[in-house]
């Protein structure tokens, strides 16, 4: 009997052999209504229709030698067109569908073919019986090979994709630069997806302008692109040209709703709006672009552009999985994108309230000539506290200031605007510099304790000096400052020999906002032509190089400084900081002058009211040995106001003392520490209007105290003076 069956599957593989075209197209009919997801691809039709034709080869050639199916392999073009199946995306319940049609169809036309050869009952059920058997068995073992090939390209499918997804988050978002960022996303996309990808940011978006205005054509401007030819052939826009996107068409549909889109472009079927772009009509007409992707970026609800995918070179058009890898690749870059417009916003913002807060002129003063720069930190926390100053005060003296805030952003800036009015309205009142930094600690507290903050939330550094011309010293306090740098004066014949530079010796005191700690006042000579450095940390520290350095590098430039500030300035920033410092940077640097015994005049004055007549005589004398003798008046009512105050309401020693730089100013000095104030006199009143008259008459007026008592002061413009 066994024999019989044996013989007649032969015939039947005899007699079905020249039939094999049409059981093929029997199979491939039937799979392609039964599954036509399969048929979604170029690829796989090809390889349905080869691995059809390959089973019914192996199918009939195992009739032929009995069915023995042990040991038998799937075909290479079922299993190659598993692996592709699954590149493609597909589902194995597609893969195993397509298994049973072709195995149904297959039995059936075999067993027509059975029973139109064989007559015995009996022996057609045999051989029916044994063509069932075989048949489930040799699709058994077919199908699971060609299911353990798609699993086996399934998990390296999600494997690569896992791996591009982490290579993009490593790649991607690496800085805080906006065009940056979006060339990583062009350059890891053309690496595993793509051809070429463009990136184009909504121009609107960029300019700070919010969502982009209802108009009939949307403008983008292209941010980034990326070929895997050179030099990008692919488009005619280069980088930062803007380009238009009519409303209504798919990138701007695509960039409205947040979906993303999958084209494929051929002659027949390219997009009307792609036709009609000046922008993308290259990439169909020239580069044969035959796919593309469009991926519109959005983060935190808002549209911020679109990245385009093409490919040209890959005959492989895009697919299901492309599209989900380029969206997720895309939706990362996104978020970076928009932290990083964010914070190009936002360190805008700050530089802008930075500088409106750094004065915008520094004060010509006779005293001292001086030089600044601010340079803001290139670092992702943004901009800093740092803050200079330079304040005229009364007697011809000039207070310098430096301070840092600890922190970055607009709070940083903020706080340090705060600081450096109150710093100005303290330098007003004249105080001595450890009571000015004491006052401004206070205020430090309190804004602590009006914002809610805890001491180290709020906190400053600041270095407080004065420099006088006429005693030719410089007195300062540090709140946790660095202490300036000093380098004498020039020698005589010797411009270019290098000085000795030193730092000043004082004390630092703590930082502003701790409280409870005192401040020292220090004071030494400057002789005339002294140069004074102050700075703050970001210049002398980095993280690539230690403290020591720093400042040996800072004394090497000001040892062979030149006359020129503003050079010297240029020359300690190129030595001492990195292109994209760490921190930023504060320094004003000063060149001290002196005036000289022909610019002041001192008197000292017993205390009798017959001296007034006397101090009004030097006064006009010494007027007239300036040559200001259009002042003598008003300073003759100044001078005697003053002084008849110092003999009624003060004590001695008593001297007056007159200035002349690029105002006049009248001092007379007491030991008294209490200050008359100035009143509205009433109509019967015999006093209080000593002061008013020094008012109207002087430009500015004060009391300035010092440890051994007050001077009052009165300054006057000269008659050139604009």
């Amino acid at each position: 009997m066994r024999t019989d069956v044996d013989s007649l599957l032969r015939e039947i593989a005899v007699r079905l052999r020249p039939r094999m075209d049409e059981l093929v197209d029997t199979l491939v009919t039937s799979m392609r209504e039964e599954v036509p997801s399969v048929w979604a691809h170029d690829d796989l039709t090809h390889l349905a229709r080869l691995a059809a034709q390959q089973h019914v080869e192996t199918v009939l050639v195992n009739l032929e030698r009995g069915f023995d199916i042990s040991g038998i392999r799937a075909p290479k073009a079922a299993i190659d067109f598993a692996r592709r199946l699954a590149e493609h995306g597909g589902q194995i319940t597609g893969l195993l569908r397509a298994y049973r049609i072709a195995h149904r169809t297959a039995l059936g036309m075999v067993r027509e073919e059975a029973a139109h050869l064989i007559t015995d009952p009996e022996l057609r059920d045999t051989v029916t019986l044994a063509l069932v058997e075989g048949s489930f068995d040799y699709f058994d073992l077919t199908s699971q090979q060609a299911v353990a090939a798609f699993q086996h390209a399934r998990d390296h499918r999600l494997q690569r994709r896992l791996m591009v997804v982490n290579e993009a988050s490593r790649r991607i978002g690496t800085s805080l630069d906006i065009a940056l960022t979006a060339r990583e996303l062009t350059e890891v996309g053309t690496e595993h997806l793509a051809d070429c990808v463009t990136v184009d940011l909504v121009d609107a978006v960029l300019r700070e302008e919010g969502p982009a205005p209802a108009q009939d054509a949307l403008v983008l401007r292209r941010i980034a692109q990326h070929s895997v030819l050179e030099g990008c052939p692919e488009t005619l826009l280069p980088p930062g040209s803007t380009h238009s996107l009519m409303r209504g068409s798919d990138p701007a549909d695509a960039l409205a709703t947040g979906r993303p889109l999958r084209h494929r472009i051929t002659s027949a079927e390219a997009p009307a709006w792609l036709a009609d772009s000046e922008a993308h009509r290259p990439y169909s007409d020239d580069a044969g672009v035959h796919s593309m992707l469009l991926i519109p970026l959005w983060a935190r609800g808002s549209p911020l552009g679109i990245a385009q995918f093409f490919r040209h070179r890959d005959a492989a058009p895009f697919d299901d999985d492309d599209l989900f890898l380029a969206q997720e690749i895309a939706s990362r870059a996104a978020v970076y994108i928009d932290n990083a417009r964010m914070y190009t916003q936002e360190r805008a913002t700050a530089l802008t309230l930075q500088r409106s807060l750094l004065p915008n002129t520094i004060p010509r003063h006779g005293a001292v000539e001086t030089a600044v720069r601010y340079r803001p930190s290139g670092a992702r926390a943004g901009v800093g506290g740092d803050w200079y100053d330079v304040i005229p005060l009364s007697g011809a003296r000039m207070a310098l200031v430096i301070g840092d805030v600890v922190g970055r952003g607009l709070y940083a800036s903020a706080t340090m605007g705060r600081l450096r009015t109150a710093v100005r309205t303290l330098a007003d009142i004249d105080l001595m510099p450890d009571e000015l930094l004491t006052h401004l600690d206070d205020v430090v507290i309190r804004m602590q304790h009006e914002e809610g903050q805890g001491l180290d939330e709020i906190s400053a550094t600041c270095l407080y000096a004065v420099y006088d011309p006429v005693a030719r010293n410089c007195s300062l306090a540090s709140a946790g400052h660095a202490l300036p740098a000093v380098a004498p004066a020039t020698p005589d014949g010797c411009p270019t020999d290098p000085r000795p530079v030193h730092f000043a010796d004082a004390p630092i005191g703590p930082p502003l906002g701790l409280g409870g700690l005192p401040f020292e006042t220090a004071q030494f000579d400057l002789p005339e032509g002294s140069l004074l450095a102050l700075f703050t940390d970001g210049l002398i520290e980095s993280p690539g190089r230690d403290l020591d350095r720093g400042l040996a590098t800072l004394r090497d430039v000001l040892a062979r400084a030149g006359s020129s500030l503003e050079d010297t300035c240029d020359r300690l920033l190129d030595s001492l900081l990195p292109s994209r410092p760490a921190d930023d940077v504060a320094l004003l640097l000063a060149r001290t002058h002196a005036l000289g015994a022909d610019h002041v005049s001192t008197l000292e004055l017993p205390s009798d009211p017959s001296t007034v007549s006397r101090a009004r005589a030097h006064a006009t004398a010494q007027l007239a040995a300036w040559n200001l003798d259009d002042l003598a008046f008003g300073t003759e009512l100044v001078v005697s106001e003053l002084v008849t105050n110092a003999i009624r309401y003060g004590r001695e020693p008593i001297s007056l003392r007159m200035i002349l730089q690029s105002t006049l100013t009248c001092e007379v000095a007491d030991a008294s520490g209490t200050s008359p104030h100035l009143r509205r006199a009433r109509t019967y009143d015999e006093g209080g209007r000593g002061l008013f008259l020094v008012a109207q008459t002087a430009e500015n007026w004060g009391t300035r105290y010092t440890r051994d008592g007050k001077v009052i002061w009165a300054e006057q413009l000269l008659p050139n003076a604009s």
